[in-house]
């Protein structure tokens, strides 16, 4: 669930009449299904009008209404107490003591998940939630200073050296693409024990250095982790007509004989469409209406102070399209980088709808790692943990590694996939994937 620091406004007060003590009020899962409320912690919330005022964007919650969303909860939040205290606005009741949700199909869901969260326990207790500030301000300042030397570059070659303008160019697409992992952190929370610190650094970062709002990239992101690879609920798959995903999804439409594109194609235009489009002109454009339609000027002003920022830096020496060249060039080059880096780790594994699996097994599911080495820690932003990192989003990245072993020894016990490849294979397994789901959709429309 996301997080914020306007709870006490948003929360202050409770609607209606007075009502009976929520510690004293108990329901079943039926009337908590018929109502949409959530359960955390076995407390349950009704969030019809909080949902619009959440923090973390009000698709976030909803996405989690008539379900137990507490490992969601525990998983974003590091203010825990503090978010309880002002919760109890919209506290209404308990859960019925053995009641058991009849659409949960996984079975030891509950032993599962009293085993995961001794484990976050332990993690907790090794101080692995704990920040190494050297390694966050190591990589702050390298994103400046490859920053301010391609600017010298610049300033004094221009286009005049096609050589030291390369050079230029890939320091800025490197340092653009460590920025965007840098802000990932930020975003997290997980560098600072202060949330305001986090939220200050996130929009400088994703803001001045990268040019985009910190609150859509929130609420686009949580959405993402709380139901990696959900259909309608994941934004990170909705890719509309584009593309058929998953197993399940692809034979369906296929025997509704739905199919706007020859999907039994879309490994091959994948590669011309997502990676060069998706960072230079999809994510510019939806940043900058859901900020329009948000009418966040705030975050707007965060973003636009990066091209005000860039036509400073490379204006004078480039000429004002010249410096507008230059970004689409980098941001293009980026945006290669980003897609394969984020997609390998998702697209080929489960993709299906919200069968409301535990916090564990739904982010074993729907993610997979990377091999361990000092360049793809680098290349990926140690997001080659990804398996880690959805599992504990707020824990700093550089204690990934320590966490994968009781990963994989509970994976073990549970008897579920626990995927690690090697970089190539993960990157050439989009391109299996795509053709996989693509055949599976020609075979049903073609029956």
């Amino acid at each position: 669930m996301g997080r914020g620091s306007n709870f006490n406004e948003l929360c202050s007060s409770r609607d209606g009449e007075a009502k009976k003590s929520p510690e004293s009020t108990f329901y079943s899962w039926n009337e908590i299904k018929l109502n949409n409320w959530i359960v955390i912690n076995e407390k349950i919330y009704d969030i019809e009008k909080f949902s619009k005022k959440h923090p973390g964007g009000e698709r976030l919650i909803l996405n989690h209404m008539a379900q137990d969303a507490t490992d969601a909860f525990n998983a974003f939040h590091t203010d825990i107490k503090k978010v309880n205290k002002y919760m109890k606005a919209i506290e209404i009741g308990r859960l019925m003591p053995n009641d058991s949700n009849d659409e949960i199909i996984e079975q030891s869901r509950d032993e599962l998940t009293k085993d995961f969260r001794a484990l976050r326990q332990l993690a907790e207790k090794m101080n692995l939630f704990e920040t190494n500030f050297y390694f966050f301000a190591f990589h702050f300042l390298s994103i400046v200073f490859m920053d301010l030397i391609a600017m010298i570059i610049i300033y004094y070659s221009g286009y005049n050296n096609w050589f030291t303008y390369t050079i230029a160019v890939l320091l800025l697409v490197t340092s653009q693409a460590q920025a965007g992992w840098l802000q990932h952190d930020f975003g997290h929370l997980s560098v600072f024990k202060s949330n305001k610190m986090n939220h200050i650094f996130h929009r400088i970062v994703i803001g001045t250095i990268k040019g985009v709002s910190a609150d859509w990239w929130n609420y686009r992101h949580f959405q993402h982790h709380a139901k990696p690879n959900t259909v309608k609920k994941d934004p990170d798959i909705r890719f509309g007509s584009l593309l058929v995903l998953g197993k399940i999804i692809p034979r369906e439409l296929g025997e509704k004989k739905v199919g706007k594109l020859p999907y039994q194609y879309q490994q091959n235009y994948f590669f011309m469409v997502v990676p060069p489009l998706l960072l230079p002109i999809y994510f510019n454009f939806e940043n900058i209406y859901f900020l329009y339609k948000k009418k966040n000027y705030t975050e707007l002003a965060w973003a636009m102070s990066f091209f005000v920022r860039w036509c400073i830096q490379y204006g004078p020496s480039l000429g004002i399209f010249g410096a507008l060249g230059l970004y689409l060039l980098v941001r293009f080059i980026e945006s290669h980088w980003f897609v394969w880096t984020t997609q390998m780790s998702h697209l080929p594994m489960n993709i299906d709808r919200d069968n409301q699996h535990s916090w564990f097994r739904s982010q074993l599911m729907a993610t997979c790692n990377v091999e361990q080495s000092l360049f793809n820690d680098w290349f990926s932003g140690h997001l080659n943990f990804q398996v880690e990192h959805h599992l504990f989003p707020t824990m700093p990245r550089h204690n990934y590694y320590k966490i994968a072993p009781y990963v994989k020894s509970m994976c073990k016990k549970y008897n579920i996939d626990y995927v690690e490849k090697s970089l190539s294979g993960a990157m050439f397994d989009i391109y299996g994937c795509l053709k996989e789901s693509g055949e599976l959709w020609y075979d049903a429309y073609n029956m």
